[in-house]
């Protein structure tokens, strides 16, 4: 069955690793299907009310922290009908996977560590990761940590492979307080930034007479 012809591509939302050093990109995951609900909060970066200081009541520190919340299902009932032969053997597995080995560190590093405490290495650098990008449409690239991640298995085939389950996750957005300026994420958040406010732009500004007044007295 072909769609109507001119009708809209459907834009899916996902997750882009990329290497945080060459910003080659290393891994592309869209979504099966869109959430239904994007919840998003800021944490506003403000001088504390505590502090006394009348001169900072209206100074922001930095961008806020926001955070972003969506639920996202994986049905493999498609595939499982058009007799798929990897959905058939393994069901979701491997689109688990994927999200999952994102908050692993890989095997290779493991071991790679062991190896150096084996050699009597006094200290080991937290492993760095690939950087995390939420794009969820053109105007919505951001860097990302993943902070909350929970999988609910919901159907299984006869193996006990899992052929339906719901993904949350909970992404706190990374700002160039986070990564800096001159790195490719931080680039990223000025541009995401700076989207916003072109849109912010756009909106029609309001009139006093909306409040019931004429102007600020």
């Amino acid at each position: 069955m072909t769609s109507f012809p001119g009708s809209p591509q459907l834009l899916r939302g996902g997750l882009v690793l990329i290497d945080n050093e060459t910003a080659a990109v290393l891994r592309i995951i869209a979504l099966q299907y869109n959430p239904d609900t994007l919840t998003r909060s800021f944490q506003i970066k403000g001088v504390s009310a505590e502090s006394g200081d009348h001169l900072e009541a209206l100074r922001l520190k930095g961008p806020p922290v926001e955070t972003i919340k969506l639920e996202a299902e994986i049905d493999a009932t498609d595939q499982l009908a058009d007799g798929d032969p990897q959905t058939t053997q393994m069901g979701i597995h491997p689109q688990l996977a994927v999200l999952e080995t994102i908050v692993y560190p890989s095997s290779s590093r493991l071991f790679a560590n062991r190896s150096q405490a084996s050699s009597g290495s006094l200290e080991i650098a937290p492993m760095q990761g690939p950087l995390t990008l939420f794009i969820f449409g053109p105007k919505r690239i951001l860097p990302v940590r993943i902070q909350e991640f929970s999988v609910t298995e919901e159907a299984f085939d006869t193996s006990l492979n899992p052929i339906r389950a719901k993904v949350s996750l909970g992404l706190r957005v990374l700002t160039v307080d986070d990564l800096g300026f001159d790195a490719r994420g931080g680039g990223l958040f000025m541009t995401y930034l700076q989207a916003k406010e072109q849109l912010a732009a756009q909106n029609r500004a309001g009139e006093f007479g909306a409040f019931g007044i004429t102007g600020i007295p």
